[in-house]
């Protein structure tokens, strides 16, 4: 993978639970990292659905491998929040390919 082709800047997010001061679960979103990324392919579809039609903008950001990556996590990109679908290993631990859609 070639580092010139990693023109993107990515934070991946993780779920978090914590509890304040007062005892109340507070639930975030803490950075898991930040990436360099390439974005291999972005779109929007539309798809017809049970209430109608709805848009879905799909995006794929390819990256150096980082192990411990889940669809439980999401990805922050460009003031935009994706929600993790796939992760792909490329290579033996080369890559990581991220599919994920737009919330």
């Amino acid at each position: 993978m070639r580092a010139g082709r990693l023109d993107r800047t990515i934070t991946i997010q993780a779920f978090t639970n914590t509890v304040d001061d007062f005892g109340t679960p507070v639930e975030d979103w803490s950075d898991f990292a930040t990436l360099r990324a390439q974005i291999v392919q972005g779109s929007t579809e539309e798809f017809l659905r049970e209430f109608g039609a709805s848009d879905e903008t799909a995006i794929v950001f390819r990256t150096r491998y980082l192990s411990g990556v889940t669809t439980e996590q999401r990805v922050s990109f460009d003031g935009k929040v994706f929600n993790i679908r796939e992760t792909k290993e490329t290579g033996r631990r080369k890559g990581l390919e991220i599919r994920a859609v737009a919330t």
